[in-house]
């Protein structure tokens, strides 16, 4: 198991893992796409758009990622590499008899259609199975949301399943398609 925080790079974009420095390009993010994000992401409290929250959110995701429980990154444009563009969050992370985690994510409006979470996915999906060595990764989204869905199939996510009220989104539940990739080359780790 790999306990140092990744720096991946794509053709276009770079993937790295949230510091205090970024607490205002955070910010930045989700002000500027908090009408068009809203629809797809839980209520957030008034303390989610101040930095101090940001900053425990910050010092928190590392501390996860120590102990093997997520994985946060921000995505950048290698042309632009102070403003974030997206996020791609792994969390749940299992080991033992599962090896398993669940995958979330969001771009921001101006960068839709050009290709960046399916290239970005790309890196981090291959990073979790053959550094975090990761059996299985799991996906939701809701049925309207097609854009999301796109991009899972583009990566061969299968649908296993549809699940009802399984997810409080901006206040009400939402039914939600359940996606899952396998990793085709995994095997037990030699510190297992």
């Amino acid at each position: 198991m790999n306990f140092n925080p990744p720096n991946l790079t794509t053709d276009r974009l770079l993937l790295r893992m949230a510091t205090r420095e970024d607490v205002p390009a955070i910010l930045d993010y989700y002000l500027e796409n908090q009408a068009f994000l809203t629809p797809f992401e839980p209520a957030r409290c008034t303390e989610f758009y101040t930095p101090g929250f940001w900053r425990e959110q910050v010092d928190k995701a590392q501390f996860e990622f120590s102990y093997g429980q997520s994985l946060k990154l921000c995505l950048f444009t290698k042309q632009v590499p102070k403003v974030i563009i997206g996020k791609i969050n792994f969390h749940q992370i299992q080991r033992g008899v599962a090896y398993a985690c669940v995958l979330g994510y969001s771009l921001s409006a101006r960068n839709e259609g050009q290709g960046y979470m399916t290239e970005a996915l790309r890196s981090a999906l291959d990073y979790m199975f053959t550094v975090q060595q990761m059996h299985r990764i799991s996906a939701n989204y809701m049925p309207r949301n097609q854009r999301s869905g796109n991009v899972l199939r583009r990566l061969g996510f299968v649908v296993e399943g549809y699940a009802r009220d399984y997810l409080l989104i901006a206040g009400h539940w939402e039914d939600h398609i359940l996606t899952s990739l396998l990793n085709p080359h995994w095997q037990l780790p030699p510190d297992a």
